[in-house]
């Protein structure tokens, strides 16, 4: 090729003439499908750019972080210059996974899978995939795919190990595999950007490019196989559900083991349903919700579940009794008081903090939306009438088909 010559594109152009190619899977039903993936780091790169090159038409994307120069020597999707302007992970993903295969949507989500996903977001998914990095994230996820009825793949590295699952409502679930120890430390929360840094400063690499690899693989696989029902239920494919495959590369070894637990009393199994929709979304006040719910099941009495967080109106020291308000769902307390001067050298344990769990007619500040109550977008609301829990989903400001025909124009 001569120096003046122009340098040919690589993006593939995706038709028939590729797709057929791609052995036994249903092009069309992969085109189709609904894929979230929380969790856009070294284990979420590799799965995304699977997904990508096998064609799924629809990503969503979770992960609150950005990228740093840590995540370089193992995320294919990540540049220097991303490092360097500290862009949010899911819009880098994002623009890459759209240069793989131009025709995906994507909608790349900011937030924690703890607190800013909605339950009617989720329940439009076919498969989720999770590639967090601790045990909380995990019980989140498995909290909303349980209740969502949608199966999810998990998937963690360490070192030169790394496991693969699947979890299924009403097959295997994980907080069921929890042991004691686990359950004790659930809410311990160690980010891989942290073991990262600290295993740097020892001199030693965290984890590698290549058993990102190799569990990002076996993830993309095990959706694949969940998004082909039909096989699976004939015997045709093999679901790790129930089952871990463990790979160690030290010493390359890898085996799978048995790993079933369904115990049909845990709570986290409660599905909700039936789900009504309703035209409301997170940016209407708390007021007008319970007077539109009110008319909805003729019930001046309803009430609003906040289901697993609550709403914190103010925080009181509990040396002089005094009120410092702060009128934030629970998850942003702590950065609330890191951020006060006044109270960011004050011991959690010198303080306590008043909790609302429900929204009622009593609620003091029917004024505040649900958004900054702590209720996400395409959430579903527990509300209680007559004596019964009914299900609610919100609607967003935009349908999902919306937000992802709009993300895909731009």
């Amino acid at each position: 090729m001569g120096k003046d010559e122009p340098i040919p594109t690589l993006v593939p152009v995706w038709g028939e003439d590729v797709f057929s190619q791609l052995s036994w899977f249903r092009i069309e039903r992969l085109q189709r499908a609904n894929v979230m993936v929380v969790g856009c780091g070294a284990l979420g790169n590799e799965v995304l750019k699977n997904l990508a090159l096998f064609g799924v038409g629809h990503l969503v994307l979770v992960d609150f972080d950005a990228v740093e120069f840590s995540n370089l020597t193992r995320s294919i999707l990540f540049s220097r210059a991303d490092a360097e302007a500290r862009r949010p992970k899911v819009e880098v993903a994002a623009e890459r996974l759209r240069e793989i295969y131009p025709d995906v949507k994507v909608l790349p989500l900011v937030g924690d899978i703890g607190h800013d996903i909605g339950l009617g977001l989720m329940r439009q998914m076919d498969v989720v995939v999770g590639c967090v990095d601790n045990r909380w994230a995990r019980y989140c996820l498995n909290r909303l795919c349980m209740r969502a009825g949608v199966p999810w793949v998990d998937g963690g590295i360490d070192a030169l190990e790394g496991t693969a699952r699947v979890f299924s409502p009403g097959k295997n679930c994980y907080a069921c595999n929890l042991g004691p120890e686990a359950l004790k430390d659930l809410s311990y929360r160690l980010s891989c950007s942290s073991a990262i840094r600290r295993n740097e400063q020892a001199g030693r690499a965290p984890t590698t490019p290549v058993i990102a690899s190799i569990i990002g693989a076996v993830e993309a696989q095990e959706t694949l196989k969940l998004l082909h029902p039909e096989e699976l239920k004939r015997g045709e494919l093999t679901s790790l559900c129930g089952k871990m495959f463990y790979y160690e590369g030290q010493h390359l070894a890898a085996r799978v083991v048995d790993f079933t637990g369904y115990d049909p009393e845990c709570p986290l199994h409660e599905r909700w349903e039936p789900i009504e929709k309703m035209n409301m979304t997170t940016q209407w006040r708390v007021g007008d919700v319970l007077a539109c719910l009110a008319e909805r099941f003729g019930d001046p009495e309803v009430e609003i579940s906040l289901g697993d967080h609550f709403f914190v109106d103010y925080l009181v020291l509990r040396e002089d009794d005094r009120r410092v308000v702060t009128l934030l769902p629970d998850y942003a307390v702590e950065r609330f008081v890191e951020e006060e001067p006044n109270l960011r050298h004050v011991p959690f344990h010198a303080m306590y903090q008043h909790e609302i769990r429900t929204l009622d007619a009593r609620f003091p500040y029917p004024e505040l939306t649900l958004e900054r109550v702590g209720i996400p977008p395409w959430e579903v609301l527990p509300v209680k009438t007559r004596g019964e829990t009914r299900y609610v989903e919100l609607t967003d400001e935009r349908s999902y088909s919306a937000y992802l025909d709009q993300n895909r124009q731009a």
